[in-house]
């Protein structure tokens, strides 16, 4: 039981998806464990090559009107021509987020066998532990990242006095700056990240209780020692004026309290916003004893059905990530969180905002972890600046807009060369969609007043200004995508560009009436609420095409790669809410026939998309392959350290993951509870506690033999509240039943703000 929540192994890691991962929201580190020379991979968050660049093609609204002209026409090959010179940005691409360097422990007199190794990740304290013997003597490692203290501990004991011998250094190959001697016992490293680039420090101070700490060189050198404290710190100009500066006065401000005491704060500072939620799937865990790797690895080889006990230790992980990752004042979380060892990252490590960035934050609503997801919403802010010039320059229009990609300044142009990409206008659209989904949970209309109507009545104004009569009278997007797909036209033609294609549809739908909810709450803006009434009255509705499923493209086109990872048309099924099987069943049938033929053709084969289908599945109510696809990811998907394998790794999956679990749990984006919507047969009996729902609710469940047993939901504001479940309960507050209404499958009763109310399958 005591590795429940734990990531453990008996060996160091051999390769970079083998090291355990560290954060603090900021400062990330990646520990391999090797006894003998230790190596910490550093990370923070605003360490990106090169500044921001005003790259808007000054030729594009010159052009657009014929664009469409070309696209309406089905001159696919011209539009495709003129569109990569006319609208692709110059340059084209952003530069990549980059590691901060590395830190080194040579342990000189630590030769000979190596006995009892073990290191961990401890998911319950945010700490890695490694603990081993060599001759006789016993050494400990604890590290961790404090997002109170914000610095990075590394803490070095040993059972015997004076046995500790190190010498610790920091670099940055091969992009070395300056490094050298801080003070008698501190080290520290700075450069900068290319022209215009940001000037970054690092700082490393040793502190030892019993032995020498001394500094030769730009090396700290540790002689004599029973225990030692490193104390490393981090900073960049895209927050500080001087670096080096804030780094001292972190340090200095760690300085104030003792190893103990950094990290009892450490702990609590952590515990707050882990242990809002726990998930029990199994009872007695057979697979408990073993290392992650063996389970992980007894799993990917087929010896076994899946691993209760890893789906709940890989939920725990995931949010572990986002708080490791994400925390208020920080950047969001990009491709790969903010763990990555690569100066030219796959796909530059960027915020990918054509679904990758979205699933990042798909956990934090429903995980109780609304903190964490405040940096995507100063992100989005900072993306208005960029997106209303993009929006004004690029096609004439109000509002702001961004496309598939972004980056640490908000940059919002087109970016890329490939077509199938590039022209996308539903970035900031669909990002906006998150600031409503974080009031609809926690019902803050403060929220809502200052930020998030401000950012939604932004993000509109663009499509209200970009829309475009087609010739059958409908308003459409175009030029635009289908994320990242290609269409084949009947005389082999294949295309990307296209006018109005699915996914841009449902997300508009999302925004507009996100846009009208926001500003009937806040009885503001009238005009407005008539005038998008109106457009969404024109704007088309869901087709089913030839194969039964929900057509992509505004005509049933063949798709070049009918098992493509993107399946941006059931965008509306999933994380948008226009397609249920109770009040759509028909589009329901549809969505299924959709991920059916994908499958079928060999979709779901990167570890984010099939994250997505696991929560595609559950809002289907099909528990079954909901668990089928979430197994899948954690036998063809999942590295060592449980991290998601695209691959290579995207943290995208990891996160799409948790999320899934969680919908195949609760629902509530149907105004109403919907109780263990998706509940696979493998997991007969567990609990969950600490689930968010829309409207303010919390939310408990148990389960036996596949059937709730129990749940209990919290109440933080007046109303009525629905619930669906598949048995007939009973439900009472206070110890006294309440009434409900005659249908059993979804029962409703008034609620009131702070009361708790306890439901009963009868």
């Amino acid at each position: 039981m005591n590795n429940r929540e734990k990531l453990w192994y008996l060996q160091p890691a051999k390769i970079w998806v083998e090291a355990l991962p560290i954060g603090n929201g900021r400062l990330g580190g990646m520990i391999f464990g090797h006894a003998q020379e230790e190596r910490i991979q550093l990370n923070e968050d605003s360490i990106w090559y090169g500044g921001s660049k005003d790259g808007i093609n000054p030729d594009g609204s010159r052009y657009l009107e014929e664009i469409r002209e070309l696209l309406f026409a089905g001159n696919v090959t011209e539009t495709t021509r003129l569109t990569r010179m006319a609208l692709f940005s110059t340059p084209k691409y952003y530069n990549p987020y980059q590691p901060l360097g590395d830190l080194r422990l040579y342990f000189h007199d630590q030769k000979g066998e190596v006995e009892a190794y073990r290191r961990e990740l401890d998911l319950k304290q945010a700490i890695a532990r490694t603990t081993y013997r060599i001759n006789g003597v016993t050494y400990r490692r604890t590290m961790f990242a404090s997002c109170l203290d914000q610095v990075m501990m590394i803490r070095l004991e040993c059972d015997q006095p004076g046995k500790l011998n190190f010498s610790a250094n920091l670099n940055r190959r091969p992009f070395e700056g300056e490094t050298g001697a801080l003070s008698e016992d501190s080290i520290w490293m700075g450069g900068e990240c290319g022209k215009h680039g940001v000037e970054y420090a690092c700082v490393l101070k040793a502190k030892s209780q019993d032995g020498h700490v001394s500094v030769i060189g730009d090396f700290l050198s540790v002689e004599g020692a029973s225990s030692v404290t490193l104390v490393l710190a981090a900073a960049s100009t895209f927050r500080e004026a001087d670096p080096l500066a804030a780094c001292k006065l972190q340090i200095d401000g760690a300085d104030r309290f003792n190893a103990d005491e950094i990290e009892r704060r450490h702990i609590q500072d952590y515990q707050e916003l882990y242990n809002r939620v726990s998930l029990r799937l199994t009872v007695n865990d057979p697979f408990n004893d073993l290392p992650t790797e063996e389970r992980l690895k007894f799993l990917q080889e087929g010896h076994s059905s899946m691993d209760s006990g890893l789906a709940e230790l890989y939920f725990h992980y995931g949010r572990y990530l986002l708080i490791a990752s994400s925390r208020p004042g920080c950047l969001p979380a990009n491709l790969q969180g903010i763990w990555n060892d690569s100066f030219t990252p796959p796909w530059e490590s960027k915020y990918t905002i054509n679904i990758n960035t979205q699933m990042n934050y798909w956990p934090a609503e429903v995980c109780g972890l609304s903190e964490c997801h405040e940096p995507l919403f100063d992100h989005i802010e900072r993306m208005q600046v960029s997106g209303r010039q993009t929006a004004r320059e690029l096609y004439g229009c109000s509002g702001f807009v961004a496309h598939h990609n972004t980056n640490i300044w908000g940059e919002t142009r087109p970016e890329g060369l490939f077509p199938t990409c590039v022209i996308w206008p539903m970035g900031a659209a669909w990002l906006s969609l998150h600031v409503w989904e974080h009031f609809v949970f926690t019902e803050d209309m403060d929220f809502l007043q200052h930020r998030a109507y401000p950012i939604l009545k932004d993000a509109v104004a663009f499509f209200v200004d970009y829309l475009v009569e087609s010739p059958d009278g409908q308003l459409v997007t175009g030029p635009s995508v289908s994320p990242e797909n290609v269409y084949v036209l009947a005389d082999g033609t294949r295309g990307a560009l296209t006018m109005g294609p699915s996914m841009d549809t449902q997300i508009i739908r999302e925004l507009f009436a996100a846009c009208k909810r926001s500003s009937l709450l806040l009885q503001v803006d009238s005009e407005l609420r008539e005038r998008l009434s109106a457009l969404l009255e024109r704007l088309p509705q869901p087709q089913i095409g030839k194969h039964g499923q929900i057509m992509e493209w505004l005509n049933d086109y063949e798709e070049d790669d009918p098992g493509h990872r993107h399946i941006s048309q059931l965008f509306a099924l999933h994380p948008g809410t226009q397609i249920n099987p109770h009040r759509t069943p028909e589009l329901a049938k549809a969505a299924a026939a959709t991920l059916q033929r994908r499958l079928e053709n060999g979709g779901g084969h990167t570890g984010w998309s099939s994250a997505w289908i696991v929560n595609m599945f559950a809002r289907l109510e099909d528990g079954e392959q909901s668990y089928a696809h979430l197994s899948h990811m954690l036998r063809k998907s999942t590295y060592p350290n449980l991290f998601d394998a695209h691959p290579p790794f995207q943290i995208d999956g990891n996160f799409g993951a948790t999320a899934g679990i969680v919908e195949m749990l609760l629902q509530s984006h149907a105004d109403e509870l919907n109780l263990l919507p998706a509940l696979p047969s493998a997991w007969s009996e567990g609990e969950v506690r600490g689930l968010r729902g829309r409207g303010g609710y919390v939310v408990d469940l148990k389960w036996i033999d596949g059937k709730l047993s129990e749940a209990i939901i919290s109440a933080a504001k007046d109303g009525l509240c629905r619930v669906r479940t598949r048995h007939a309960v009973l439900v009472r507050c206070g110890g006294e039943d309440i009434a409900l209404s005659e249908d059993q499958s979804v029962v409703e009763f008034r609620v009131e703000a702070g009361k708790t109310y306890e439901l009963y399958r009868k």
